[in-house]
């Protein structure tokens, strides 16, 4: 499964089948299935990353992070603070 950007649709938001989800340019490891969770946005929502450098991420602005693949630097989305399926947690 290929992590992709938003473009009127996105395929893998209820999609909840075992497995990796992976950078669409580079297919580098970002996320499991395990760590994805149901969320309101349009976009798939993860608790956590495969490696410690499946992401790189900046702060965007207060409390939000712009999230990029940690190999080639792909765009992924953000990650907002304490918004997760239980405080602390975050959404990419």
């Amino acid at each position: 499964m290929s992590f992709c950007s938003f473009f009127g649709g996105e395929v893998f938001k209820d999609h909840f089948k075992p497995g990796i989800y992976v950078c669409s340019k580079c297919e580098h490891q970002l996320f499991s299935s395990r760590s994805k969770y149901e969320h309101s946005s349009p976009w798939p929502a993860f608790t956590e990353t495969i490696h410690d450098d499946s992401i790189s991420k900046y702060e965007e602005r207060p409390g939000a992070y712009k999230v990029r693949c940690g190999k080639c630097g792909n765009g992924l989305g953000h990650e907002f603070v304490n918004d997760g399926p239980s405080k602390g947690l975050s959404r990419f």
